[in-house]
């Protein structure tokens, strides 16, 4: 292909990515599919890997629903401390995994504190809540807004997008979580989920943290709708 070709070539696929990008990728974080292969037995969940499915858009990106869940019996939730459950090649330093941790703690209580009575011990119609976070990736600042706010390398980053499904130097967030019956241990529901930082310019400035809070604060306010929907019987638990 000679230079005239090529550059005519990339500027129609650069002018598409970036109309298209404007399209579907002003979300502040997005789901990222979890492969049920990379989850190992001595994880949070354990052997219970196995009984999970793959969720819908607006799910998790594994999950289980226990179809005899009795939800409308249920008007508070216990919120166990959030853990950071890594392996031998976690590189997040020991402070940061306790920062996270205590981040996505408050920011469950905050959001279900809004549909819920947070419980202080386990008992009848109570949920308990136990949420471990089993990876981060930090965003690399500088490159992250360059990428974000230059046309040209936001154009280039749109097509990595439509290559791929996430955007370039963005941070990310993976997290378990398990629901039970405060009085009889009965299991609710467990769920995995990924998410990455998304398109939106709001995040072009942010630390290098910053997606990896945003996943976080998604998960919590998800969390708190569904609850709700599905223990006021508003929705069927799915």
């Amino acid at each position: 292909m000679d230079r005239t070709k090529f550059i005519n070539t990339w500027t129609g696929l650069a002018a598409a990515a970036l109309m298209t990008g404007t399209m579907v990728s002003c979300s502040v974080t997005q789901k990222a599919a979890v492969e049920k292969s990379t989850l190992s037995a001595s994880g949070f969940l354990g052997p219970d890997y196995a009984r999970l499915t793959p969720g819908a858009k607006d799910q998790a990106s594994l999950r289980y629903i226990n179809p005899s869940a009795q939800w409308t019996q249920y008007k508070k939730i216990l919120i166990m401390p959030v853990s950071f459950w890594g392996n031998e090649a976690t590189k997040i330093p020991l402070a940061d995994q306790e920062m996270l941790s205590n981040f996505l703690y408050q920011a469950l209580r905050e959001q279900l504190g809004k549909k819920f009575q947070l419980a202080d011990q386990p008992g009848p119609g109570v949920m308990v809540l136990q949420v471990a976070l089993t990876d981060a990736e930090a965003a690399t600042p500088v490159l992250r807004s360059v990428s974000m706010v230059i046309p040209q390398a936001r154009a280039l980053g749109t097509l990595k997008y439509l290559a791929t499904g996430t955007y370039p130097f963005v941070g990310e967030a993976q997290a378990e979580a398990k629901l039970s019956d405060g009085a009889t241990g009965q299991l609710l529901g467990e769920w995995v989920d990924k998410r990455v930082g998304g398109g939106s310019l709001k995040t072009a400035a942010q630390w290098q943290w910053g997606d990896a809070e945003n996943a976080m604060n998604a998960w919590a306010t998800m969390a708190a709708e569904k609850l709700s929907s599905w223990t006021s019987g508003a929705a069927p638990a799915a």
